[in-house]
């Protein structure tokens, strides 16, 4: 099991990224509460790089509901316990003015897919992840970065915007991890009672046998969700739902 280092600073971040010669480097960032799914990424990483850098921070301009900022799991002890077990160099864990010098004066925008889906319902989510993951990145330099597939149309949108710009970092997207009843994996998840959690696993169940949309949010509705939307773009069905007031999301590939 690897010590694994913790840099808070951007300014000592960049220092050890440059000590590094000839290297290659891989970067899994989070907003920890992690799990198996944030692990399968670091152990792709580290079976494909001489180094890994995962870091931790709960990024609040991606959040357009301040109380689910104010929700979301703080689990730094067991997380770095996890980045020490799956062999990670670095742990970058740095403060809101660390990563927004500026006071986020500037951001990344898309102006296409990031209006759909959860960026319809959510307004300036993905101005909030664009902007971060281009920080980190240019704070990283990262030669692969590795994201799981439940938020598809962030890899997507993050994917897109490296190809953009030219940016040095391959964006790589790894299959959804899954609960053995369904459920995708979510740090979202352990905020669900074990009785919703359970129900949970009706979200992939009727992405996968439900073909008629109409039906599906009829039944997911009926069931005792609260639908947001369920749409098929690009041989790809989305969903988002609420329960318990916990807002979930997934995603399958359709023919």
């Amino acid at each position: 099991m690897k010590q694994t280092r913790v840099i808070r600073t951007v300014s000592e971040m960049i220092e050890w990224r440059n000590s590094l010669q000839n290297k290659s480097i891989g970067f899994v960032p989070t907003m920890g509460a992690l799990h198996s799914g944030h692990t399968s990424l670091l152990d792709q990483s580290t079976s494909e790089n001489d180094y890994t850098i995962l870091s931790i921070f709960v990024n609040p301009t991606q959040f357009n509901n301040p109380d689910d900022l104010q929700k979301y799991p703080q689990t730094f002890d067991s997380d770095y316990k996890l980045a020490c077990e799956h062999n990670v160099d670095v742990l970058f864990f740095p403060n809101f003015n660390e990563m927004y010098p500026d006071q986020y004066r500037f951001k990344m925008t898309e102006n296409t897919f990031s209006k759909l889906l959860c960026g319809a319902h959510r307004p300036g989510h993905f101005d909030g992840v664009l902007s971060v993951v281009l920080k980190l990145f240019q704070i990283t330099q990262a030669h692969k970065s590795y994201f799981g597939m439940k938020d598809y149309q962030q890899f997507k949108l993050i994917q897109d915007m490296s190809q953009a710009f030219f940016l040095k970092t391959q964006v790589i997207g790894l299959p959804t991890i899954r609960e053995e009843n369904g459920l995708a994996k979510s740090s979202r998840n352990m905020r669900l009672s074990p009785e919703a959690r359970n129900k949970a696993s009706l979200i992939y169940k009727t992405l996968t046998e439900i073909k008629d949309k109409t039906e599906a949010i009829h039944f997911l509705n009926q069931s005792g969700f609260q639908v947001e939307y369920l749409e098929d773009i690009d041989n790809r069905r989305y969903i988002a739902v609420f329960l318990e007031g916990i807002r979930l999301i997934d995603n399958v590939s359709i023919s």
